[in-house]
């Protein structure tokens, strides 16, 4: 393999914002930022959405209606069509 073409990979810290939840993973990202985390010194990147409050994860997600779109279509418009005939 050839020397120095890979990126650089090490522990860093991620903050999810949204839900106050810290997570130490190893990663190649870039940034200039630490923070001193469990005693050591980590790059540390912000995050807005993660497992912790994305709505799929924590099982909050809105439930949509199981019927098919025709179904939906029907029930909504199919009365315009009944009363023309």
């Amino acid at each position: 393999m050839k020397p120095d073409i890979h990126p650089h990979y090490r522990p860093v810290v991620f903050h999810d914002t949204a839900a106050d939840a810290w997570f130490k993973i190893g990663s190649t990202i870039k940034t200039e930022r630490t923070i001193e985390f469990e005693g050591e010194v980590l790059p540390y990147v912000t995050l807005d959405v993660s497992s912790k409050s994305h709505v799929y994860y924590t099982g909050k997600q809105k439930e949509f209606a199981k019927e098919g779109s025709a179904a939906r279509f029907n029930k909504r418009y199919g009365t315009f069509f009944t009363r023309n005939k």
